[in-house]
């Protein structure tokens, strides 16, 4: 089981959502939930990214969370909401595994180990968007790029990924002339080669050093609340 949710799960509990998780492809820029909508559908991702995203009036758009194989899209449902202020879409395709909410809200209120791993789930998406919140307004270009860059590969698992600079630019809040010059400085500096819209990490250990603290700040609480 690639989605670390749900291999996390005793086999009993596994076995009672089995029967009714879909496996479906996640292709490129689709919708999972819009913001005000119902959610009818949570999804775990098993090779793809989602990101959540909040809109203005003006169109302009800023990512306020990540999701990839270590979570799940669609939380709102068992917080009693059913609905969020966030756009959820695919931002790199892939894979996942699909589950009706209502199977899910069930399953969650029996408690049970689904229960208390999702309540830590929520601690730790809510650690991603208040840090990034932190580093949005209080580090440079250079350094949010570098720890988007990060949270990325840590979603998806590979050192090369489908990225243009434009789609980072919306995703950062910043204007994409200043994702070119900080792209550029890491390029220059060996630690990223990017190309026809795909970004290549050639050394990690370098970029998690021009990282700002905010990138370890949110793995070490990840790690510590999912990795029981």
């Amino acid at each position: 089981m690639k989605n670390q949710l749900l291999a996390a799960l005793p086999i009993e509990e596994y076995q009672n959502l089995a029967p009714h998780l879909e496996s479906v492809e996640l292709p490129l820029r689709q919708v999972l939930h819009e913001a005000g909508e119902p959610i009818e559908y949570v999804y775990f991702p098993t090779e793809a990214m989602i990101s959540l995203v909040s809109i203005m009036k003006d169109g302009s758009t800023v990512e306020v969370a990540l999701i990839g194989k270590e979570g799940m899209v669609g939380i709102p449902v068992i917080l009693g909401g059913n609905s969020t202020t966030s756009q959820a879409v695919v931002q790199v395709a892939g894979r996942g595994l699909r589950l009706q909410a209502n199977i899910l809200k069930a399953q969650f209120q029996l408690g049970g180990q689904l229960h208390y791993l999702l309540l830590r789930y929520i601690q730790a998406l809510f650690t991603q968007i208040s840090q990034g919140a932190v580093c949005n307004r209080l580090h440079n270009l250079e350094e949010r790029l570098a720890r988007w860059l990060l949270s990325v590969q840590d979603c998806l698992q590979m050192q090369e990924f489908p990225m243009t600079q434009e789609h980072i630019a919306q995703m950062l809040g910043s204007r994409r002339s200043g994702v070119t010059v900080a792209a550029g400085m890491l390029q220059h500096a060996g630690i990223i080669s990017y190309r026809r819209g795909r970004i290549n990490i050639l050394s990690r250990e370098r970029l998690e050093a021009t990282s700002c603290e905010c990138y370890g700040i949110i793995k070490a609480e990840i790690a510590r609340l999912l990795n029981k």
